[in-house]
């Protein structure tokens, strides 16, 4: 009965520490905002202290936690693939069908206006010359040991028109952002990083841009918003 009695409070122990273990989540990044403004224009704080999302990614749930998209279904990351196999003909924006991990649904809304507002965060308005902030979660790959990995900020010229393809967008880099521009923490997979760019020079409109970040070599994930560019 003692042996009986052990291994049953062993049983016990063990389920309680399996119960209150939360594994390390190594995942991959998104967009978490296009227009951050800072609280102090002088000190770049990506943290949720340190200033406010003006303006998000297409369909962009409010009311969640930084960082927390992972653990959703479909997942906010979307991993890019294409049967070449070459992610730079591979579809530009999650549409919940294609890429070797699923994001969530990052379509062009008819109207333009269905995909934000509500329970999704607002759209970015801007204007040329602006400086507009983008926000994203360091997912356990801004760590000292991690490669220096760049974020692809591009822009389409195509003005209140369809979103254009992969490889068009490639023509139209905008700018070329460190991905490990993050903030200090224990919090590896939570810590906020973030870049900022220029506007450039378009005609008043609504046009598609694009986060995009390589991982690994030919290792894509992208995240996608609209943009209203002037009146």
């Amino acid at each position: 009965m003692l042996f009986k009695t052990s291994f049953t409070a062993l049983v016990v122990a063990s389920l309680a520490v399996l119960s209150t273990y939360t594994p390390q989540v190594e995942a991959h990044s998104w967009m978490d905002c296009v227009d951050w403004k800072f609280k102090n224009s002088k000190v770049q704080d990506w943290s949720d202290k340190g200033g406010k999302c003006q303006g998000y990614a297409r369909r962009f749930p409010l009311g969640k936690a930084f960082g927390s998209l992972d653990s959703d279904w479909p997942s906010r990351h979307y991993q890019q693939t294409h049967k070449n196999p070459d992610p730079n003909h591979a579809v530009a924006c999650s549409d919940r069908k294609h890429g070797a991990e699923k994001g969530a649904d990052e379509t062009r809304a008819n109207p333009v206006s269905a995909a934000y507002g509500g329970k999704f965060g607002r759209m970015t308005v801007t204007s040329v010359g602006d400086t507009l902030c983008v926000r994203w979660p360091a997912k356990n790959h801004g760590k000292s040991g991690e490669s220096k990995t760049t974020v692809q900020i591009n822009l389409s010229k195509v003005r209140n028109g369809k979103d254009i393809s992969q490889a068009d967008l490639l023509k139209n880099t905008i700018a070329k952002l460190p991905y490990k521009n993050c903030m200090k923490g224990s919090n590896e997979d939570r810590r906020a990083c973030g870049g900022c760019f220029k506007v450039p020079t378009r005609a008043s409109g609504v046009y598609l841009l694009q986060w995009r970040w390589m991982l690994n070599k030919g290792e894509w994930y992208t995240s996608c918003a609209d943009i209203q560019i002037g009146k």
